[in-house]
């Protein structure tokens, strides 16, 4: 039951759950929220306007960890600095953090994972997990806190709700009900590089268009009159010179100029794969999209995928043939298959669930080799957790104490082979199948 508040008083509106999940709810993020008011929404969310899927990713800032700085000093023989300050007679003392050390980072974590969101300020959040871990992340995106672009609500049966950062308490995430469907498909297609890689997953386009409903709006090159097109009556885009070239779904084709759907200012195109995570293509190397349904319809991106994430586990080689096993902590940061490994690769973005990663190897030359579980391998630089500013691997014994500096073992990115992670238990989101027609940069398949 969905409870409403109109005009003041709460409604209830009974849900069918009666009928198996449409594929094309399955995929959809949906939630139980409470605002501030205390009125209680539940539907399908759209999220800061470009998620609203489970493999979407929700994006943030986190702190590391206390014992992780530890550990770092103490492997790098450092002690933690003090610094003092002589004031109208009085000293006043602080320890300052190693400028080598980052204590804050970026973090995200795909909504699939998510039990529970509780706000806890203007610009952060409390995570609860689907595995219990519970996880606090600030801003740093405009997906948490007051930049954030709305969260709406599509209640079943009922209206859309518009809420601000302001109105928001807690949500609460489940599967979506049987016998419930979303107002509009989700936007799923294959996008072509210049490098003719190809991604497939499901799309937003100008990271901000994410459903058939939404409009791509532009001018024709030809008589400039001002075009306003249902993404669900588009089959593909091309990028031109000064524009974009639009074939609709009756085989139309018209060049589109004027405005930032397809033209300069274009904020690129996010393909969210269920077996990887995230890819952003700039606009600068895009090539082309096909829009098409996902050849399951959805069903292998459901809620069911997830499983909260699960620490990270595995072996790792020293430059020197050392073997190290246990617990795994990278970039003396992400410990768990929930948590992101970020890269590029010739100007694509990507933002990988260390649950897919199979392989990690540092190219001795620049960046590292990365191999995921259903085969693909990227060549990614321009990150700290695949190059040079990577602040270590650490590693303990399996059941030893975490929050324990002496169980862990520092191996620098200088020392540094590869590190080879054992896959997650079966049914958990590191274990999901490919969903769609997926490539990779480099080394990927193409159409």
């Amino acid at each position: 039951m969905a409870l409403l508040r109109a005009g003041g008083l709460l409604v209830a509106c009974v849900l069918t759950v009666s009928a198996p999940v449409s594929a094309q709810a399955e995929h959809r993020i949906w939630g139980r929220v409470q605002t501030s008011g205390g009125d209680v929404h539940e539907g399908f969310l759209r999220w800061d306007r470009n998620e609203g899927s489970w493999v979407d990713q929700l994006d943030g800032s986190k702190a590391i960890p206390a014992e992780n700085y530890a550990v770092w000093l103490a492997a790098n023989e450092l002690e933690r600095a003090t610094r003092s300050l002589d004031l109208l007679g009085y000293r006043v003392s602080w320890n300052e953090e190693d400028p080598d050390f980052r204590t804050v980072v970026t973090s995200g974590v795909r909504f699939g994972h998510l039990a529970a969101l509780a706000v806890a300020g203007v610009d952060s959040v409390r995570l609860e997990l689907r595995s219990g871990q519970r996880v606090s992340l600030s801003g740093g995106a405009t997906d948490i806190g007051r930049s954030i672009r709305d969260v709406v609500v599509d209640v079943p049966q009922g209206r859309e709700v518009e809420l601000d950062w302001r109105d928001l308490d807690r949500i609460d995430f489940s599967a979506p009900p049987g016998g419930v469907a979303p107002r509009s498909p989700r936007l799923h297609g294959t996008v072509e590089d210049i490098h003719g890689d190809v991604y497939s997953g499901f799309i937003a386009w100008d990271l901000d268009e994410i459903f058939e409903s939404d409009i791509l709006d532009g001018e024709e090159m030809e008589g400039r009159d001002e075009r306003d097109v249902r993404f669900a009556d588009i089959r593909s885009i091309e990028r031109i010179e000064r524009g974009s070239r639009v074939e609709l779904t009756d085989g139309q084709v018209i060049d589109l100029t004027g405005s930032n759907d397809v033209h300069f200012g274009h904020g690129g195109v996010q393909i969210s794969d269920p077996a990887l995570g995230m890819v952003e293509v700039d606009w600068r190397v895009f090539r082309r999209i096909r829009f098409h349904a996902p050849p399951d319809g959805g069903s292998g991106a459901g809620y069911d995928t997830f499983d909260g994430g699960h620490p990270l586990v595995g072996t790792v080689e020293t430059r020197e043939g050392e073997t190290l096993e246990g617990l795994i902590r990278w970039d003396a940061d992400e410990a768990s298959s929930w948590e992101i490994l970020n890269g590029e690769a010739r100007d694509i973005k990507f933002s990988i669930d260390f649950g897919f990663v199979s392989r990690i190897e540092r190219d001795p030359a620049f960046g590292a080799i990365v191999t995921l579980r259903d085969g693909r391998v990227l060549h990614l630089d321009h990150s700290n957790d695949v190059n040079w500013d990577n602040r270590g691997i650490m590693v303990a014994p399996e059941g030893s104490r975490p929050e324990r500096v002496a169980s862990w073992r520092l191996v620098s990115w200088g020392d540094f082979h590869s590190a080879t992670f054992r896959p997650s238990g079966a049914g958990s989101a590191g274990e999901a199948g490919s969903v769609g027609e997926a490539g990779s940069a480099g080394e990927a398949g193409r159409e």
